[in-house]
């Protein structure tokens, strides 16, 4: 068992972290990347795709015809990070990306028909994962950590 200020990383090894261990945004950091990578997993053994793209096409599928600005502030990122994703839903053939007819330097997003097929394996994925973490969290915990979760972005973003 690691002592108060370690965190147990393999049954053989385990590393000093220091106040690390007590502070909430490393422990939120850790959560995420572990909670990320089992997603991952998931998603491209049965859909064949990186996480980061189920937010997408789940934000495009509930506004379709959302332009790149808006799905860019919506899931947090930048048109750096944002334009090789799209790029590669529209080669996927996932997604339309049309210009808006009244501001031609905007273009408007919508899922195609093969991108709702993929959408609905990725559901099936993320609805296996949610279970995971409901089952570590506790059905009890789920609406009250959600709501510290959402406190913390709203606050702090």
């Amino acid at each position: 068992m690691p002592g108060p200020k370690q965190i147990a990383t393999d049954p053989i090894a385990t590393l000093a972290y220091g106040p690390l261990v007590d502070w909430i945004g490393f422990n939120l950091r850790m959560a995420q990347e572990a909670s990320f990578l089992a997603f991952a997993r998931q998603s491209r053994s049965v859909a064949g795709t990186r996480p980061g793209r189920f937010a997408m096409l789940t934000l495009i599928n509930e506004n379709p015809g959302i332009s790149q600005t808006a799905l860019g502030r919506a899931a947090g990122r930048d048109k750096s990070t944002l334009t090789p994703v799209l790029n590669d839903l529209v080669r996927r053939g996932w997604i339309r990306r049309e210009r808006n007819r009244v501001d031609r330097r905007t273009y408007l997003l919508t899922l195609t028909a093969r991108g709702k097929k993929k959408l609905t394996e990725l559901n099936a994925c993320a609805r296996r994962h949610e279970r995971n973490l409901d089952r570590i969290i506790g059905p009890d915990e789920r609406a009250r950590f959600l709501a510290i979760l959402r406190r913390i972005a709203a606050e702090i973003g």
